[in-house]
């Protein structure tokens, strides 16, 4: 049998990403175009792996069995091309980095700007999300993180610790005032990334007790919450570094614990064997260990 890769991959995709339309954004193709690969694998085959239910997928026991079998052929192919990448020599082309919106927005470019003087034949992407991005799939070639990995096939290095700290406006400082000690605390609004648990207990992991009630604005854009803070909507963490040059803003409770926040950069261990992504991630590391 001649087995065709792009529509094992097609067939793979739409797994993974639950229908064919979300299959075909994955792949930049089409969802008439995923259809007809994953119709066309069928027919290699000469099985049904998908059933219509409702409006949905679901596989079938055949798509079921068959789905690890091509899981492996695509981590295979993923293998293929870190390793295929890791013996670029030349220091040009494409490197992904991936980071947090508010490293990305605040730290990030004078770093970059100076590399893409340094070096222009590097071409940068940039893929800016809260959530960490797995490396090892190829989602980017190296992330700026704030912890540590527990994957063996990453590379980390530790550029540094920096701290978050409360800020506010003066405007909102004079108006719902002061904020200094804990009791105050009881009293500020907060910022939240949604409407979980989480931000209430990250504060009481680091010694600081606050109620739900106290995230009367909730979005999971930090850059959002950053500028509702500097028009006087509440009190946000930011990191100092950012912070203290920032004229809008004043530091509030600086008596009470700051939130530590470690810059780590990975990446993939066959990718650092590639000139141009060894090159960025010393650069980020280089960069990001200085002032600020």
């Amino acid at each position: 049998m001649q087995f065709d890769w792009n529509r094992a991959r097609a067939f793979l995709a739409t797994v993974e990403e639950g229908s064919l339309s979300s299959a075909a954004r994955a792949l930049g193709s089409t969802q008439p175009t995923v259809g007809r690969q994953v119709a066309a694998l069928e027919g290699e085959l000469g099985v049904a792996l998908f059933e219509r239910v409702g409006g949905g997928l679901e596989l079938t026991s055949t798509g079921l069995e068959l789905v690890a079998h091509v899981r492996a052929m695509g981590e295979a192919a993923t293998r293929v091309s870190l390793a295929a990448t890791g013996r670029s020599s030349a220091i040009e082309g494409i490197v992904c980095i991936t980071a947090s919106e508010s490293i990305a927005a605040f730290l990030l470019p004078p770093i970059l700007a100076r590399l893409r003087v340094e070096y222009p034949a590097i071409e940068l992407e940039l893929v800016v999300s809260n959530d960490a991005r797995d490396l090892q799939r190829r989602e980017a070639d190296i992330a700026v993180r704030n912890f540590q990995t527990t994957q063996p096939e990453l590379i980390a290095r530790k550029v540094r610790d920096l701290r978050a700290q409360f800020y506010a406006a003066p405007a909102y400082v004079e108006r719902a005032g002061p904020f200094e000690t804990q009791e105050d605390l009881a009293r500020a609004e907060l910022f939240g990334f949604d409407r979980s648990d989480v931000m209430v207990d990250g504060f009481k992991a680091i010694g600081l007790d606050v109620r739900r009630d106290q995230f009367p604005i909730v979005t999971g854009n930090h850059l959002v919450q950053w500028e509702l803070c500097k028009q006087g909507s509440g009190v946000c963490m930011m990191m100092a570094a950012v912070g203290e040059p920032e004229p809008q803003v004043v530091q509030v409770f600086s008596e009470l614990p700051s939130l530590p926040v470690p810059l780590w950069i990975v990446s993939h261990r066959e990718l650092r064997t590639s000139r141009r992504i060894r090159l960025v991630f010393d650069w980020l590391a280089d960069g990001l260990a200085g002032p600020g």
